[in-house]
């Protein structure tokens, strides 16, 4: 075929095979040439191959086709030979499977090889020499070697040819197996004398396109006469041999005859075949026609030969014969097992009558040799079905658990009916995958613990355990604690549990008397997807320790009061006093009390039962026995180790009740001093301590401030700064236009006196604004002017003694000033003595409020920085008097002091007659507060 190929697709019904293609290509296509399209013809889409990982499968090793998955497409791989590939054997075909996984499927595919004419006629020899008498007879034959063509068909030798004709003539006889046996046949006496050799050519043609030809020189010898050719006994020999004989075997024997005598009767035998591998098997001896064995010989590869075998005698006459030898198959070849697909890996979940694997058998022997019959191992969950002729599936013929068996090796056994029966077998690993069907399983259906109470919280109580059937993570347990509570509190805050190992430990320390038991629920799951779980109840039960020591119920201890149980003088042996009653909360063995007596004023006279705590006595009662009985009897429980309680029993021995209670008038009561009294000494010691050193404290913060304000009493510094003698009224308007700052330095002491200053003179500044209409302002500060705590925060309204006549003008004494004053360039009076400094100021103080009551009808304001209609109402009241610098002029509430200190004023600023040469200082008026304080500090 150029350029076009025969197709034919046949569809099988049977098993997985699902198509068969068929293509038909000549011999000698290129690398790369295309068979045909597959997929088309096999009904797939090109995406299918590329999925289904398609591939071919060959049994042979050779690959002269390739799958184009992209394409869908068989491609030329390998250059093909059909000589070399069939030889003689028509029709010349490739057969091979196309595989497909995801499901496995499977195509069988045939390429036919068709025979071009590539190959010419051939002659084994190149030259042929025959020895022909010249008595020969017209007619005689002469067996010719025929030519040897590759090819097959119409390309194979087609005819023959021989010059020149002149004595020689061709003949041609077909054979049943399609070849032509050549034939020489003398047409025309020899005369050696004429002509004693003779050179002929035999050209050998075939019917391919274009035709090619052979050629061969034949030489004949004219020899003398042999008029006798030998003849062979039968024209056909047939024999049977079995497959694999040892060399030396004998085939067969064949035998010709001469009728010619002497050296022309000699006939010798040779094999003249040429094209296949005969003379590599058999040999002949030449002069007894037997036929022997020198190769191996297999019924698979070929099942018959035939030997053409040739006698000649000397003069060159020959005959030839057929020697057809067939082979007899023996079983020698055991079934091969292909694995053409498997999966190593299949899910647990896997359905019914999943393929696993797809095994292909061969048996190279025919007939009863060659059936083949395969089985596997039993009791595995799988089964080996035949799909067609030597293909089998191997699939899943029940449910898979892989906790039942994790892996499977699947022996695969298949075995030839022939005797002796040969087999072969493989060996199928495959894993079983997990999946999570196997919930964790605790190993007890419940668990008890238990555990002493009193025990250090983060105890391991012990460990619940569960184990799940399946693998790797879905076999990994996590513990859970489901949520409940335990006497309404989360069972958490009791006991956690382990996610991994499972360990329950506990959370806080128990205590029996107040819970002895809980139950509670552990979680096991596992980390499959979707998890599995299963749950168990666990329960703790808590057990008792002797933790807590006997208490007497009876009888009562108090503190104040007595106690005592009274005992006539007559009382009997066994007279019962009192009882003892306690418990212990404990229980069990450590709640079990026992009474002893530990000290009695008379421990002859009264016992205490073992179990009942019961007092009674043990001999009569006399009058020599006291009146006053005291026991103390102690309690002990029977835990390990044990605890006890004392209690004091004070017993009367008298008849009366007067009697008694002379007697225990003057009973003192003894004070039972405990562990508790170490620590009580030790916190009366520590509070000690620290109320000394506070105190030690306190004094050094003294003696620090005393030495402070003795260091500012004892400086050089004025109470009272020294003013500018810019005071004077310019404008005429009669108010103060000048800002003063007043600075004043207290003492640590200050606050001892009624004399209150406030701080820093720059934070409470009276400002004259000189045009205004005399309102003045107030900068306050963070703080008040005064400390008192009881300094009045109501305001009084304002008077009309703010303003001044023209009198009392600033100076000293109120007198007046001359130019230089009041240009404020004169010279400033001698400065006051300390003392009147100080008596000026705390008079000044003390009259605050009155001052502020003497203010005129015009407004004080605060800084620009306030609006001016804050009038004085916002000022605050500080009740106190006001002494103006400058000035002897006293501002108060109190208009009769108002006027005497206006006359007092007028008469100061009338100067002495030695005014000017010694002014004196200013003095302040002397206020109620003043005398109230002159009279304190007189009574000091």
């Amino acid at each position: 075929m150029k350029g076009q190929a025969l197709l034919f697709i046949c569809l099988l019904s049977l098993g997985s095979v699902m198509g068969q293609a068929s293509y038909t290509i000549p011999e000698e296509m290129a690398k790369g040439s295309l068979v045909g399209n597959i997929a088309q013809d096999l009904g797939l889409e090109t995406k299918r191959l590329a999925s289904g990982k398609a591939r071919l499968y060959t049994r042979d090793s050779d690959e002269y086709i390739e799958l184009n998955r992209d394409r869908g497409v068989l491609l030329v791989k390998e250059r093909i030979d059909r000589e070399v590939l069939c030889r003689q054997t028509t029709p010349c075909a490739l057969h091979f499977q196309i595989i497909l996984e995801n499901p496995m499927e499977f195509y069988s595919v045939t390429v036919r090889i068709t025979d071009i004419n590539d190959n010419a006629p051939t002659f084994e020899e190149r030259e042929i020499k025959f020895k022909i008498s010249e008595s020969a007879i017209t007619g005689a034959k002469f067996v010719l070697e025929r030519a040897v063509d590759l090819d097959v068909g119409i390309n194979s030798v087609h005819s023959y040819e021989l010059r020149p004709t002149d004595n020689f003539a061709l003949k041609l006889h077909n054979n049943a197996d399609g070849n032509k046996n050549v034939e020489m046949l003398l047409q025309k006496p020899l005369d050696r004398e004429n002509q004693e050799q003779i050179s002929l050519v035999l050209t050998a043609v075939d019917g391919g396109e274009p035709q090619m030809s052979g050629t061969m020189l034949i030489v004949i010898t004219v020899l003398d006469a042999n008029d006798n050719a030998p003849v062979f006994t039968q024209p056909t020999y047939k024999a049977t041999v079995t497959e694999n004989s040892p060399k030396g075997t004998v085939v067969a024997t064949v035998t010709a005859s001469d009728a010619d005598q002497g050296s022309n009767g000699e006939i010798t035998y040779s094999i003249t075949n040429t094209l296949d591998n005969v003379r590599k098997v058999f040999k002949i001896n030449r002069e007894t026609g037997e036929v022997t064995l020198i190769g191996n010989i297999d019924f698979e590869d070929s099942q018959h030969f035939q030997i053409n075998v040739r006698a000649s005698d000397d003069g060159g006459l020959t005959d030839s014969c057929k020697l057809i030898v067939d082979l007899q198959d023996v079983n020698d070849n055991k079934p091969e097992i292909n694995i053409m697909s498997k999966s190593s890996v299949i899910s647990e979940d896997a359905k019914l009558n999943t393929v696993v694997t797809m095994i292909n058998i061969e048996d190279k022997d025919s007939g009863e040799n060659g059936k083949v019959q395969c089985f596997i191992n039993e009791n595995v969950p799988f089964i080996l079905k035949s799909s067609t002729n030597n293909f089998y599936r191997l699939v899943t013929d029940s449910e898979l658990d892989r906790e039942t068996g994790s892996e499977y090796n699947i022996t695969v056994t298949c075995s030839d009916e022939g005797v002796p029966s040969l087999s072969s077998s493989v060996t199928l690993s495959l894993q079983i995958s997990d999946v999570n069907d196997n919930a964790p399983v605790f190993e007890r259906s419940s668990y008890e613990a238990y555990i002493v109470e009193n025990n250090t919280p983060g105890l391991s109580i012990f460990t619940v355990k569960a184990r799940d059937a399946d693998w790797n993570q879905n076999a990994r347990v996590s513990y859970i604690m489901e949520d409940s509570s335990v006497n309404g509190a989360p069972v958490s805050s009791y006991v956690s549990v382990s996610a991994d190992s499972g360990a329950i430990h506990a959370v806080r320390s128990f205590d029996y008397e107040q819970i002895k038991d809980f139950l509670f629920r552990v979680k096991a799951q596992d980390g499959g997807s979707p998890p599995l779980s299963s749950n168990v109840t666990v329960k703790i039960l808590i057990q008792d320790q002797n933790d807590n020591p006997p208490q007497v119920l009876y009888p009562v201890q108090t503190g104040g009061s007595l106690v005592a149980e009274m005992v006539p003088r007559s009382a009997d042996v066994g007279y019962l006093v009192t009882k003892v009653v306690a418990v212990d909360v404990d229980s069990g063995q450590n709640a079990w009390l026992s009474y002893k007596l530990q000290k009695a004023t008379d421990r002859a006279l009264f016992e205490v039962g073992l179990q009942n705590g019961e007092i009674r006595t043990i001999r009569q009662v006399t009058d020599k026995d006291a009146v006053k009985q005291r026991m103390t009897v102690i309690v002990e429980d029977n835990g390990q180790p044990s605890r006890s309680a004392t209690v004091i029993v004070n017993v009367a021995v008298a008849d009366s009740f007067p009697e008694v209670l002379s007697e225990f008038t003057d009973f003192t009561h003894d004070k039972e001093y405990n562990d508790n009294l170490t620590f009580y000494l030790v916190l009366a010691a520590v509070v000690s301590f620290l109320f000394i050193t506070c105190l030690v404290v306190i004094i050094s913060v003294k003696i620090y401030r005393w030495r402070q304000s003795r260091i500012m009493y004892h400086s050089n510094l004025p109470v009272i700064p020294y003013y500018p003698p810019r005071y004077s009224d310019t404008l005429g308007t009669g108010t103060l236009q000048h800002v003063y700052n007043y600075e004043v330095c207290r003492t640590t002491d200050s606050r001892k006196s009624d004399c209150k200053f406030g701080r820093a003179g720059s934070q409470n500044v009276l400002i004259m604004d000189p045009s205004s209409t005399g309102t003045m302002q107030r900068i306050q500060s963070e703080k008040s002017i005064l400390d008192e705590p009881d300094s009045p925060l109501e305001q009084k309204p304002p008077n009309n003694d703010w303003r001044f006549t023209q009198g009392p003008r600033p100076g000293p004494s109120g007198a007046t000033g001359g130019p230089e004053v009041a240009m404020g360039t004169g010279p400033w009076p001698q400065p006051p003595t300390e003392a009147e400094q100080l008596q000026a100021l705390m008079a000044a103080a003390n009259e605050v409020s009155e001052a502020t009551a003497t203010l005129g009808p015009g407004t004080m304001g605060l800084s620009t920085r306030y609006s001016p209609q804050f009038t004085l109402q916002h000022v605050p009241d500080y009740r106190q008097n006001v002494y103006i610098p400058g000035s002897t002029a006293t501002l108060t509430s109190n208009p009769q002091q108002q006027q005497a200190t206006a006359q007092q004023a007028a008469q100061q600023a009338l100067p002495p007659p030695q005014a000017s040469a010694q002014p004196e200082p200013p003095k302040a008026a002397q206020t109620p507060a003043s005398k109230k304080k002159s009279t304190k500090k007189e009574k000091k």
